[in-house]
């Protein structure tokens, strides 16, 4: 998953919290990217930070349902991309990190 924010600290703890909560296993941040999008009819230019979340599909929609809570963006991007494969150690310890219940 990707998740974009205007903080690089508060992605920090957001992530810190899915990782607590086993809802993600891992979660990589690039303090500095910059976004190019149109919001309210206009084009905005805007330093970001970017997460990249190591997850499992069946916990998307709490990581959406999370973002949608806490994140300060009225529209928050988050991203659900598919993992066609990998170090197959790797991805067992994903589902390891993230083996949640309820």
């Amino acid at each position: 998953m990707v998740i974009t924010a205007g903080s690089a600290e508060w992605l920090a703890g957001f992530t810190r919290g899915l990782v607590e909560r086993r809802l993600a296993a891992c979660g990589q941040i690039t303090a500095e990217v910059r976004s190019i999008y149109r919001w309210q009819g206009a084009v905005q230019d805007e330093a970001e930070a970017r997460v990249a979340l190591h997850t499992r599909v069946s916990l998307v929609d709490r990581i959406v349902a999370a973002a949608a809570a806490e994140h300060p963006y009225q529209v928050p991007c988050v991203l659900a991309l598919p993992v066609t494969g990998g170090n197959p150690d790797y991805l067992r310890w994903v589902l390891e990190q993230t083996s949640v219940t309820g």
